[in-house]
């Protein structure tokens, strides 16, 4: 089957695209991670007067996965699978403001917590909110939270699709980045892009993303179970980082390169919302059966 997104998807792609190419997502990344909220809520609004918030429980898994691929490509921080994608499923309604929540054992801590305007456990409010806890990505403010609730699998699955969808997007963009330094970069006068080792490196990572794009979307279509679009999208994604990190060099590895940025968010949306383990031993289950 041959799936192509139709106009009002395109348009909505399209729109994301040009408000967070203006927003200068970087700096609003750059200022979450340090405690300054201002800039990166100033965008969550703009996102959510554009409908961000409301794909959930008013468009199809589709949209949600175009908003999702846009957020990851941008790395735009804070809550946006719990606020955008799990609680609008499980509450039965769109979120107003910011929430977030804790759902153990695959998600142990509440994001952002501090700055949310509804914090849950599951679908139950937090009782409390406790201490932070130290992401490999900085701008994943992560907090211990008190009480208790249940999974809702329809809304778990969609939120481990809408990270599938991030991942993906992330991994485009380190690409997209890594195919520019390449092209950019010169050595022995050479550009370094023109090397086969690296050509080689780049195109296995567009192989990758390019065989995990379909699963994202045939899990949005409910063609394949979410924790397949999840593992390959994943495996991609983190590809694309190794492989980014090396074609960069020793700049790669430095904090203050906005490479790090996508590098770092990949690193921790791998095992956010269930492990590659967790989402494999679900699938053999599946298949099992």
């Amino acid at each position: 089957m041959k799936f192509e997104l139709d106009d009002d998807q395109r348009d909505l792609a399209s729109a994301l695209e040009r408000l967070l190419a203006s927003s200068d997502t970087v700096a609003v990344a750059r200022a979450w991670a340090d405690g300054d909220p201002a800039g990166g809520l100033a965008l969550w609004k703009r996102l959510a007067d554009l409908g961000v918030t409301m794909l959930a429980a008013e468009a199809t898994p589709v949209e949600v996965c175009i908003a999702f691929e846009a957020l990851g490509r941008h790395a735009v921080p804070g809550p946006w699978v719990e606020s955008a994608a799990y609680l609008p499923v499980a509450l039965g309604r769109e979120v107003t403001g910011v929430a977030t929540l804790a759902l153990p054992p695959h998600v142990p801590f509440a994001l952002d917590a501090d700055i949310a305007d509804e914090v849950y456990v599951g679908t139950t409010p937090a009782g409390r909110i406790g201490a932070l806890h130290v992401s490999v990505d900085r701008t994943r403010r992560l907090f211990e939270v008190g009480g208790g609730g249940e999974t809702d699998p329809a809304a778990f699955d969609l939120a481990v699709l809408a990270t599938a969808a991030q991942l993906l997007g992330a991994g485009e963009r380190v690409l997209a980045d890594s195919v520019a330094y390449v092209k950019a970069r010169r050595q022995f006068g050479r550009e370094i892009g023109s090397y086969q080792a690296i050509k080689h490196a780049l195109a296995d990572v567009r192989i990758a993303l390019d065989f995990a794009r379909p699963l994202v979307l045939g899990a949005a279509l409910a063609e394949v179970p979410a924790g397949a679009a999840k593992i390959a999208a994943g495996e991609a994604a983190y590809l694309a980082s190794r492989t980014g990190l090396q074609v960069h060099g020793a700049i790669g590895y430095t904090a203050e390169f906005d490479l790090s940025l996508w590098i770092t968010k990949i690193r921790a949306l791998l095992t956010a919302w269930g492990t590659p383990a967790h989402h494999r031993s679900r699938l053999l289950a599946e298949l099992s059966a």
